[in-house]
């Protein structure tokens, strides 16, 4: 073999081709000039191979065919080859995305639009979940369920989650609030806590509650609740289980509506 195995996996990943191709193109490029047949015996790739191989790369760029008897290919100079190859990648690049530019007027977005809608509206709300582990994965997953909100956000948490999520879940509060969400929050109130939450004032409705909960509902349709008490694991295997079922999320904000009467409002200071 002119090129080592290592060697010849590194050519593949970078310039596209396969296993024959940068057998037949290093052997070429060791010779210069030459033949299909004295390729085929330096690469061993069979010579019932060589001739597509040979013009699969011509057609790339790689090689010039040389016109005569027999016929010979002379190797094009590399620096030139990777310079072709940018040129093509950059074109092909350029095409698929005009096509998918192109697609956009076409009715084929709208009609999968259509597939999507039909196809969530017939699957069992059991399929529509997931779980969620560690903390950073689950305020992940509760920014995006908490932007995609059009009427309500209903919040309840633990005191130092609210810390948490003040931090982490402020920006994400302001952008759908400004959409005229409205945005719930109970938890249990300390000074600390308290003094924090000003930060949601004019943004989100805060009240003090001794419910030891916490969990998410986004216009009564998706709940995401944390199954462990965060003063007792650790984030990294905190767990949280997503839900999209109306009927238990709907449910949930109902029986939370009436423990949120009796909660004392959370003034800014």
């Amino acid at each position: 073999m002119i090129a080592r195995d290592d060697f010849l996996s590194k050519l593949r990943r970078y310039f596209g081709l396969n296993l024959y191709e940068v057998k037949i193109w290093t052997a070429l490029l060791s010779r210069g000039v030459s033949t299909a047949g004295e390729l085929s015996d330096i690469a061993n790739v069979p010579r019932s191979r060589s001739y597509d191989v040979l013009e699969s790369l011509e057609k790339k760029g790689f090689i010039v065919m040389k016109i005569g008897k027999p016929i010979k290919y002379i190797a094009v100079d590399p620096a030139e080859v990777v310079e072709r190859v940018k040129k093509n990648m950059r074109q092909d690049a350029e095409a698929a995305v005009t096509r998918l530019d192109d697609l956009k007027k076409t009715d084929v977005v709208s009609e999968l639009k259509n597939l999507h809608k039909q196809g969530v509206e017939i699957v069992e709300p059991a399929d529509l979940s997931g779980s969620l582990r560690g903390r950073h994965n689950l305020y992940n997953h509760l920014e995006l369920t908490i932007r995609g909100a059009e009427e309500s956000v209903t919040l309840v948490t633990t005191s130092s989650g609210l810390l948490r999520k003040i931090e982490g879940l402020k920006q994400v509060f302001k952008e759908v609030n400004k959409r005229g969400v409205k945005i719930r929050v109970a938890a249990p109130m300390t000074k600390e806590v308290q003094a924090a939450a000003k930060e949601l004032d004019g943004i989100a409705e805060v009240r003090d509650t001794k419910i030891n909960a916490r969990f998410l509902v986004v216009d009564g349709k998706e709940v995401v609740f944390m199954v462990m008490d965060d003063q007792d694991v650790h984030p990294t295997y905190d767990v949280g289980i997503w839900i999209n079922t109306p009927f238990f999320a709907s449910a949930l904000d109902q029986l939370f509506e009436l423990a949120w009467k009796d909660m004392k409002k959370v003034k800014a200071k």
